[in-house]
């Protein structure tokens, strides 16, 4: 079931600056981040216009396995979506009925796709194409800041 968000807050390694300042802290390099879509991605794709859909979404079983075992084994399960806050109700029942474990739940993901996630921190992209599996490492071109 849904832990608190902040569950992971105990595995947080303090970080500071060269100069002593602290700055955000950092999960374990074991640790993953994990931040999820839900609608075609653990689930049929179901458009937020359509939300008496969502309560009896199909659950893709390769998903549900995955993500409970990453649950498992400890890293952060954070389902981010472009459900609107009106959705939190049914979306919350739709995971906890489908045995979902995760740690947070973040409504109101921009819609649209062509993301580009700018951070200060490490970020690794990875496109769901039908299938969950475990991960494995491939080069990949991306785009970085000019230095």
């Amino acid at each position: 079931m849904e832990k608190s968000a902040n569950a992971h807050i105990d595995k947080l390694l303090k970080e500071a600056s060269a100069d002593g300042q602290l700055i955000s802290p950092m999960l374990p390099e074991d640790v993953k981040n994990y931040l999820i879509d839900i609608d075609g991605t653990v689930c049929d794709d179901i458009p937020n216009e359509e939300p008496e859909r969502m309560a009896t979404a199909n659950v893709y079983p390769d998903a549900l396995d995955t993500l409970n075992k990453w649950y498992d084994e400890g890293h952060v399960i954070t389902f981010f979506t472009s459900r609107t806050e009106d959705h939190r109700e049914v979306t919350e029942k739709w995971l906890k009925e489908n045995g979902f474990q995760w740690h947070g739940l973040l409504m109101g993901k921009p819609r649209g796709g062509n993301y580009h996630w700018v951070d200060n921190h490490i970020v690794r992209a990875t496109r769901y194409s039908g299938k969950f599996t475990d991960l494995v490492e491939k080069e990949s071109k991306i785009q970085v800041f000019e230095d």
